[in-house]
């Protein structure tokens, strides 16, 4: 296989992979003119339509779908395999790419960027917030941050915290209009601000547990939103209750007398954040040493 060829196929996956020119044109440093050349030429040399392309949307045709399921594995395996070498040299250098939720970015991850570039300067990380359980082997990141209990299979974890608390929360002016619910099967009465999950598409079923009882509710609402901040502003405004475990925010406002915590009797505890990577893959001393960062091992001893 020619260079050119390689890097056309490359461009292809990218593109399928992001669903955009613009976003995987990104990912590779190139414009996203560039990009569409590239595409083009791959297409003409085939002598075959791979894309339906729209102002709005990008998306593979029946081709390019059987072209893309063929060539991603291998693309994913010779990048693992310049990975592998690189770590066999002991190179902590290169591109990192996590996936992670927007809580581990303001708990974890933002208060030690200027720690982990010091001492390894030669290392670009590449940070997606991403508040949905996005694949990250289909997404190509080296690694992702999630939940614990919501981590994709065959992966190899690494706790960064200890266990969280869900608490469920509304303005007081939500609560004065619609009152206060004393049991988990009063929220049907009330409007709940909805977690999706991407997995399957589903809302988050919030599940409850009190003296051993333990249920789940499906809740309605006005606002379903994967993202976590939405969530909390959304009953910062009064829209209705939430259920949470991303603390940092939610605990100002109680603190300040602009959200009021209900059901903390039936609230339970969630593993605490984990970082993933798949079992197949041998981690990157880059990772390595950002694992290392995120858990101040890295930290002289005092």
């Amino acid at each position: 296989m020619r260079g050119s060829d390689f890097a056309e196929l490359k461009a292809f996956v990218a593109v399928v992979e992001r669903a955009s020119f613009a976003r995987a044109a990104e990912f590779l440093g190139l414009s996203p003119s560039a990009l569409s050349q590239t595409i083009r030429q791959l297409e003409a040399r085939l002598g075959v339509r791979l894309l339906n392309r729209t102002t709005r949307s990008v998306a593979p045709t029946a081709a390019g779908t059987q072209l893309h399921e063929r060539m991603a594995p291998l693309i994913r395996d010779m990048d693992e395999a310049v990975a592998q070498a690189c770590a066999a040299a002991s190179q902590t250098g290169g591109t990192l790419r996590i996936n992670t939720l927007g809580m581990a970015v303001r708990q974890i991850i933002a208060p030690r960027l200027a720690r982990f570039h010091r001492a390894h300067p030669d290392v670009v990380l590449d940070i997606v917030v991403d508040d949905a359980l996005s694949d990250i082997v289909a997404g190509r990141f080296d690694a992702g941050i999630r939940v614990g209990g919501r981590l994709e299979k065959d992966m190899i974890a690494v706790r960064l915290t200890p266990d969280v608390k869900m608490i469920a929360v509304a303005s007081p002016e939500y609560l004065a209009h619609k009152g206060t619910p004393r049991a988990p099967d009063d929220l049907h009465n009330h409007s709940c601000i909805n977690w999706r999950l991407r997995a399957d598409g589903s809302p988050y079923r919030w599940e409850f547990e009190k003296k051993g009882k333990r249920l789940e509710v499906s809740v309605a609402g006005v606002l379903t939103t994967n993202q976590a901040d939405l969530g909390a502003e959304a009953a910062l405004q009064g829209l209705g209750i939430l259920y949470a475990f991303d603390h940092d925010r939610i605990d100002d406002a109680i603190a300040q007398g602009r959200l009021v915590q209900v059901l903390a009797d039936w609230s339970i505890s969630r593993p605490g954040l984990f970082l993933y990577y798949p079992n197949r893959r041998h981690p990157r001393p880059a990772l390595g040493a950002f694992i290392d960062c995120l858990l101040d091992r890295d930290m002289p001893a005092s």
